[in-house]
């Protein structure tokens, strides 16, 4: 059951007591999904990976013993991979989570000991679940690594406290019981830049974790409660317990579907998808502090400044690619990242 808070305090003020705390929240059965550290600094690690075919499975084993997530953490739990699958354009990888990361973080988890390692999305664009897998090649990794796949469009579903309350989705957000089933909700995002959120990283990608059956296509009820304070809400409910963006070839411009191609040549990881996205911000040459559901999120699910992220593996200043903003996207006004700043 969801953790309740005392009456009079509004479930805003409760997220920052709890955050503070470094307590656990059980929402529908997703208590094992961390809450941010109480300590000032959040460890994000940055690899170099210039192609989907360098050893992506030893980069993110390496992420992971960075982060502290080792055998010992893993052993015996079920682990649910959430890619990025907008839109199943065949060779489009730029826009969809490659595959070959999807298959490399589940021999990961599996090598240290996962009991189980699902993948699972409700994608946006299509109600075809088997059209989105085929099309955007992750069938075939699927069935090679004989890993399961779950549809969060049409799954059962439960109701969830809404530990937000940014958004004008309700007190009740419902959300599959494939999350409630799973020790560790791993969100697999991609490096994109996005039209209506100025970025699409790996707590934009939580949207498809949202039941089609419920919020509709493409999740339109999320659109209408508000894109940014809808990220903020799902987020703070669902609570994954690590992010791994996918930044070998991102995607610029107008995003998260019509952008352009650009090899950014990394993987990005941590426990804390707040700092995990803002330290993407900063490789894109985006200032994560414009972005505002990035900003709203600072101190609550998470920290965005530079001097409170512990950066490990590659300075995110060595690796950064501007990525290009569109003059007639109102999102993209403010956005970038002055040189050389931190």
């Amino acid at each position: 059951m969801p953790t309740s808070h005392p009456p009079g305090l509004t479930r805003r003020a409760a997220l920052k007591l709890t955050a503070g705390a470094g307590l656990v929240l059980a929402a529908g059965g997703l208590g094992c999904n961390r809450l941010p550290s109480p300590e000032p600094k959040a460890a994000v690690f940055v690899a170099k990976a210039t192609s989907y075919q360098a050893d992506l499975r030893d980069i993110l084993g390496r992420g992971l013993a960075e982060l502290g997530l080792t055998a010992r953490e893993i052993a015996g739990k079920r682990v649910l991979l959430k890619p990025n699958l907008v839109e199943p354009q065949a060779g489009a990888g730029h826009i969809n989570t490659h595959p070959l990361v999807i298959g490399a973080a589940a021999e990961a988890f599996l090598s240290l000991g996962a009991a189980s390692v699902t993948v699972a999305e409700g994608a946006g664009h299509r109600r075809d679940a088997l059209l989105v897998l085929e099309t955007s090649g992750l069938a075939d990794v699927l069935v090679d690594a004989k890993l399961p796949f779950r549809d969060l469009n049409t799954g059962p579903v439960h109701g969830a406290a809404n530990r937000g309350g940014w958004s004008r989705l309700g007190e009740t957000l419902w959300l599959p019981d494939a999350l409630g089933q799973a020790d560790l909700v791993v969100s697999v995002a991609k490096l994109k830049t996005h039209h209506w959120a100025g970025v699409t990283l790996s707590m934009k990608n939580l949207f498809g974790v949202m039941p089609g059956v419920v919020y509709g296509w493409p999740k339109n009820v999320l659109h209408f409660a508000g894109i940014e304070p809808s990220i903020l809400d799902i987020n703070a409910t669902v609570r994954p317990g690590l992010a791994i963006v996918d930044g070998i070839v991102g995607m610029e411009g107008d995003g998260p579907i019509m952008g352009e191609p650009v090899a950014a040549g990394v993987l990005v990881m941590g426990r804390v998808p707040a700092a995990v996205d803002a330290t993407c911000c900063r490789i894109m040459g985006i200032d994560p502090a414009a972005v505002g559901y990035l900003r709203r999120a600072d101190g609550l699910l998470g920290p965005i400044a530079a001097g409170r992220i512990e950066q490990r593996g590659e300075n995110p200043a060595t690796v950064r690619h501007d990525f290009a903003l569109l003059d007639f996207v109102p999102a993209h006004k403010g956005l970038r990242l002055p040189p050389f700043s931190g």
